[in-house]
This record gives C-alpha cells, structure tokens and sequence, in this order.
C-alpha cells in the first residue's frame, strides 16, 4: 500500500511544521518527578457545595420559602377575653413595652400616611415624588426581603425625611410561626435596616393587622413579645384598600376621618401595580390640606399627642444603629444580593444548559444517524480490502490479571495478511512479561525495558515493529477474533491516517460497570459518529485503535507531554490533516473499574490529560489550513460540550432540587423527568445503533444521583488542578482480568448493559479506556 503525505499535499511536505504539530521527547526523569504533587483536598469540593448550598438557602430565605402555607383561622382563639380593653378601645399606636400596657392617638387634624410593603424599585420612588412634590412625610413599615435588595432607595428615604418601620423580613402570618422565627423575622429586618441607612427603629406592623378593636387573643402574645423586644406596635384607624384596585375615588373616601379625627392611614408601595395609589395620593392630600389637617410621622405624631395630654411617654424615632449592627445589616444586604445574581445566573446556565443539550441531542442524532445508514449500505467500502501485515503494540506494566487473555485474543486473530504483536514490558515486577512469553505464541515478541511510562512503551513498540500498519492495544484489553481485521480497512483510504475501534465494557455485573458500560456506547456510538462527520475527532481510545506509521512519525509519536497521550497524538494528526475514522465492527474487550475510588482516578486522570492536550494545542485555532479547520472545531467541541456543559450541568439538578423543596413540585418534577426522557432517547438510539440490549436501560435514573454527580467532581478536580498548575501521576488500576468476569476463552461476546446521561456527566471519558 502507499502512504501518501498528508491530504490534498500529494508529495510535498506537510504544511504544518513538526515542531508546532509535537515536539517529541522521551520522558525524563525531572518530567515524571513534576507529576507527583498532592492533589486538590476535598475541603476545597466540600467549600463549594456548601457554598452554593448555602446560596440556595439564603435565596429560599429571603423569597419566604420558609413560610408556612397559610390555613384559614378557625374560631378558637379568635375572641377577645384577653385582649385588655386600653388595646381594644385605644389608639392605632400601642405600647406594651412596660407593665401596663397602653394605646395612642393622634391629635385632631392630624393625619400619618403609612406605607406597607415596600420598597419596591417601580412604585416606591413614585409614591415618595407625590410625597416630596406636596412636602408631607411618610412612614414606610418595610420588607427585610425588600430592604436588602434596594438599599438605595431606603436610603433616599430616610435621607428625605419620610420614616422606616419594621413590617418582618418575608410577610408571614406571625400566629403560625414560632415566637424564635417571629424574632428573626424582626432583627433581621432591623438588620436590613441599619445596614441600609446607618440607623435603628423602634416602630413594627404585623402583616395582615388592622385596626386597634380588630386585635384578638392570638394577636395578643405576639403584642407582648414585641414590647418585650422593645418596639412600638402600629396598627390603623384608616384602611385605604389600594389592594383591591377598585379606583382612588374609593380610597380617597376610605381615607377621610370623621369630624377632624387625627388618623392613621394604611396604603401600599409595592405588592402589585400602585399606579391608582399613586393617583389617590396626589389628590387626596390637597384635598385634606384644605380641611385644615397636617401630615406627620408615626413618631412625631406621637410625640404631640404626648405633648397634648401633658405626660410622659414612650419616645419614638429612629436612633443611630452600632457600628456592629451596620456591619451585619450590610453583611446581610450582601449575602442575599449575592444570592440574587447567582440565581440570575442560575437561570442563565439553566437555559443555556437545556438549549445545549437539547442541540447536541439534535446534532447526535441527525449526524449519527446519517453515519450509520452511509456504513452500513451495501455498497459502501473504504477502498481495496486491506491485506497488509499488522504489528500491535501492547504496553504493559503490572497486567498479570489479563495481559495471557489479551495477548491469545490479538495473536489468534483472522487478519489475512498475518499479525505481529510486540508486548513492551514497562518495568513490571509481577511476572507480566514471563506470561506473556511463556503463551509459546510464535508471532509474540516480548520486549522489556525499563519503567518510564506508556508514551516510552508505545515508542519502543513502534520503533520495534516491522510493519507499517500500527495497532495500539492496552494490556488488560481483548480483542474479538475479526477486530484487527477490521479495523485496517478504513486505510483502504489513503487519507486515513487513524482509526479508532469499538471499546465495549467486559465485567458488567457491578452497578459502577453497568453506568460506564452505558457511557461507552453512547460514546462510541453517537459521539464518535459525530466527531468523524465534522472531522474533528479528538481521541484514538488507548485501548483500540490503529495509526499509519508514517502518520505517527509525522505527528512525533507519543510523549509525555500530557497524560492524555491518546488525545494529544489524534489532535496532532487531525491537524495534519489526516482523516480519522471510527469502525464499530471492530470491537475490543476492556475491564472497566468495579470501585468509586478507581473510577475517580481513572477519570480524573483523563479529564485533566485532554485538558492539558487542548492547552498544548490552544494556539493552532489560529493556524490556516487543515489545522486551523481541525483545531476550531475540535477545541470548540471539547470546551462547549466537554467543559462548559458538564461544569454547568450541575445546575439542573441543583435547580431540581430547589424547585421540588421550595417551589412547583409538579412542574419541577416534569421538567426533570423531561430531561430524563432525552436521556432515555439518546440511550436507546445508541444501543439500537450498537445493537445492545436495552433491558439494562433501568439503571439510568440511579445513574443521575450517583454516577453524574462524581463524574461532575471529577471535572471539577480536573479544573481546579490545571487552573493550580498541579501535576498527576500515572495510576495504575486494580485488576482482576476479564476471564474472572465469566467470560470463557479469554474472547468475552455480548452481555447485558446500561446507559448514561445526555449531558456529557465527565464531558471527556468518552471513548477513553481504562490504564
């Protein structure tokens, strides 16, 4: 067979220089030490969730998600026995700050605008510029909730005059929380306050109160609890009942006291569209300007109705909050503003998530579809069957478990023109080497050299090989009788220069290996599809796949550049503008990790070694040619779908699980099972492509509450220790060899499966095998 120069360059040198492609090197000593540093803690893992846990709580808080849900009050406990009869029969303004409990009202002519509610970013600042424009004060019993998420404009008021009052922190019914809710309701509004303005109020409202005579025995207790915690309870003589919207005629009548009666008036600067309270105000307070009457604070009316009578009584006004409660309020005002723009981004990620999935979903299907039917005809082929002698490559160090199982499989293989395999014993000190030279196999060549790494293995093989048709073969792995064959027949085209294989999960009884069975069909079977029809395929899996060997040496062979020495030679070659293709039918046994704990080295070490290759290759988007062309849509891939969308990911089952605590349960949890069926979906197209069976299809849904949230972490760790400049040491998994699997001849064929999710959960083990 001839091998061409790259393609579309017949006979010139490739366009690409070999130094910007790989720059090869054996691995060094000082190289290897740089990968052994300690890896990232788990404080910092335990420092985010908490982090974000308490985001979400902070949200929940201050949204009133903690709220009971409001039950009609049945009549026990609603007479008014117990409530003492000053209360009863007194003013809107009630003192139970000392032993004897007292009331208050204003003088004649005097009339309090109090405000509830608020404030509100669109009809505070209304209400407040018909109150400036006429030069009257307001009282404003605020929101905590509110305070926090406008402090400006609380600031602005007080700064004009107009007066603050504490009306809770979230709007509850205060008889249906306990007395240490109802204090936080009231302190941490106070807070919110004192972080705002720089001062304290000594005046509350309870939500949903009313006029003095309205005050029943459940109202009572909380009366007493808040003079014991030294506030002045205000009520009203005065409903406007601006909430019904019913016109300001009505509210204006509502408003007007009988005779010259003083009074407290009740409106509303928020809670919904106040466009007819704004309207009421600016013609009723004319109107009662007119009448003789004067507006006044809570406090100040007070202290002339005190002044009137000639006694003593308690003083009202703000005060100057301490220098530790403005730290707190403003500490307070911070956490749940901080809370806010994280939930917008939330929102933000939620459905940049749905609509990346859902387009990748999209994109699978069309793509891999149309790849399978073009395969799959009659008339399709390569090109001339390739007949070509093969040499495989088998590195192995410590693989005594499995390396006689594969080393049989890939000896013992159907390839008309004959198979070479080289097994390159990396310094194993388990007798690795002996078995494989003890099979008596006659085309088995047995090499051993001194440990220094897979990328050192792989060159020595090659080095050492006498064909030009070059698999690479892990040495846990085993092949299938036809795999070799058919996996050089894509160079049937000349402007092959790789092929990747089949990897498909041997020991499939543990739940761990039924999850990553399902990973690598979908993997191979969509995603792969994918990246050959956009020529952009990022990874030859370790395990299976085959080179040119002038391909190879253009591209500089393996180093150890990176721990994704599979990933960093397919990107150079894909930027030489090589073809490479994916064959399913050549298909290959691997034992996938049966612990958690082996799973995340493996993973970990994968994600960080493609992380590390798209560094390396970072600046070839910029290249022309093949390479740019390579490079955009490779690297653009692997940070959309195998970064960004797995790091954001995360936040749809964050988001779930807020939304079935705090929010529709319902739409929550048809919005998740949503997301569960595309899973489904691109699972069952993946098998069905594969020719799996589905039955395993009933672990995806545990999938999504162990298996995705580790593959998250995984990547997490991996960013964390590329942004640290962290090193990571080859691992050396626990094996047990596919034989052990109930596998018989060391060939393992189809067994039972399982399926992952759509969202890429490790963005990049896909396709990769175990080492």
């Amino acid at each position: 067979m001839n091998h061409p120069h790259p393609p579309g360059r017949p006979g010139q040198q490739p366009s690409i220089p070999t130094d910007r492609v790989r720059q090869h090197a054996r691995p060094s000593a000082a190289a290897r030490a740089r990968r052994y540093v300690p890896r990232p803690s788990w404080t910092v893992y335990a420092m985010v969730f908490v982090l974000l846990g308490g985001i979400l709580f902070v949200q929940a808080y201050a949204n009133g998600s903690f709220i009971p849900d409001y039950r009609a009050e049945n009549t026990f406990g609603s007479g008014q026995d117990e409530v003492p009869d000053v209360i009863l029969d007194g003013g809107p303004i009630i003192n139970t700050t000392a032993d004897r409990p007292q009331s208050y009202r204003l003088p004649a002519r005097t009339v309090v605008l109090t405000f509830d509610d608020g404030p509100d970013e669109r009809w505070t600042p209304e209400v407040m510029r018909v109150l400036d424009k006429h030069q009257v004060p307001g009282t404003f019993f605020v929101l905590g909730n509110q305070v926090v998420r406008n402090p400006g404009m609380v600031r602005d008021l007080a700064e004009n005059g107009h007066e603050l009052g504490v009306h809770t922190f979230t709007h509850p019914h205060l008889t249906q929380i306990p007395e240490w809710q109802r204090r936080m309701e009231y302190t941490q509004t106070q807070l919110a306050i004192a972080g705002a303005t720089g001062v304290r109020t000594n005046l509350l409202r309870f939500p949903y109160s009313s006029r003095p005579d309205a005050v029943v025995n459940q109202d009572w207790p909380l009366l007493q609890q808040a003079g014991e915690l030294g506030y002045l309870t205000v009520v009203n003589d005065l409903d406007s009942r601006d909430w019904e919207r019913q016109g300001p005629e009505g509210m204006i009548e509502r408003t007007i006291p009988p005779g010259f009666a003083g009074a407290v008036t009740l409106w509303h600067d928020s809670g919904g569209d106040r466009s007819q309270t704004v309207e009421a105000l600016d013609r009723y307070i004319p109107l009662m300007k007119e009448r003789g009457y004067t507006f006044t604070t809570v406090s100040e009316g007070l202290n002339r109705a005190l002044a009137e009578a000639g006694v003593n009584g308690p003083t009202a006004g703000p005060v100057e909050a301490t220098a530790g409660e403005r730290w707190r309020g403003q500490m307070l005002i911070m956490a749940v503003r901080a809370a806010d723009w994280t939930f917008v981004v939330f929102g933000v990620l939620f459905i940049l998530v749905g609509v990346l999935t859902i387009g990748r979903t999209v994109l699978l299907f069309v793509l891999a579809l149309r790849h399978a039917r073009r395969r799959r005809r009659s008339d399709f082929a390569w090109g001339p069957p390739v007949t070509e002698p093969v040499s495989v490559i088998v590195p192995a160090y410590n693989e005594k478990e499995g390396i006689a199982a594969a080393v049989r499989s890939l000896a013992l293989g159907d390839h008309p023109g004959g198979i070479e395999v080289v097994v390159v014993d990396d310094g194993s000190n388990d007798g690795t080497a002996d078995i494989a030279a003890g099979l008596g196999l006659p085309n088995v060549r047995v090499v051993r050299k001194p440990n220094g790494g897979k990328p050192s293995a792989l060159n020595t093989g090659v080095a050492l090989a006498r064909h030009d048709l070059i698999v690479m073969v892990d040495g846990d792995t085993v092949f299938e009788p036809d795999a070799v064959r058919r996996l050089v027949q894509p160079f049937g085209d000349p402007q092959v220069g790789a092929v990747a294989g089949n990897v498909k999960v041997g020991n499939r009884r543990s739940m761990i290996a039924k999850w990553q069975h399902i990973e690598y069909v979908i993997g191979f079977n969509l995603d792969r599809r994918l990246y050959e029809t956009l020529r952009c395929m990022p990874t030859i899996p370790g395990a299976i796949g085959a080179f040119r060997r002038e391909a190879l040496e253009y591209a500089g062979g393996m180093t150890d550049e990176t721990l994704a020495e599979d990933t960093d030679v397919t990107m150079a070659l894909g930027r030489a503008g090589w073809k490479v293709v994916y064959e399913e039918g050549a298909r290959a046994w691997t034992e996938a990790p049966t612990s958690l704990g082996q799973l995340w080295k493996q993973r970990y070490r994968w994600s960080y070694g493609t992380m590390q290759a798209m560094w390396k290759h970072r600046r070839s988007v910029l290249d022309k040619g093949s390479s740019g062309r390579f490079s955009r849509r490779c690297l653009t891939f692997l940070t959309v779908f195998g970064v960004m969308l797995p790091l954001a990911a995360p936040v749809i089952d964050l988001l779930a699980i807020y939304g079935l605590v705090f929010l529709d349960r319902t739409a929550t949890a048809l919005a998740w099972l949503a997301m569960l069926g595309l899973q489904f979906l691109t699972a069952i197209v993946a098998f069905r492509l594969d020719k799996e069976k589905l039955g395993v299809l009933w672990v995806l849904p545990l999938q999504q509450f162990v298996y995705r949230q580790l593959m998250y972490l995984v990547l997490l760790q991996s960013v964390v220790t590329a942004l640290t400049g962290g090193r990571l040491g080859w691992q050396k998994l626990k094996r047990t060899g596919l034989q052990g699997s109930g596998m018989s001849g060391g060939t393992p064929g189809p067994q039972p499966q399982a399926p992952r999710s759509a969202i890429p959960a490790g963005g990049f083990p896909v396709g990769r095998t175990p080492r």
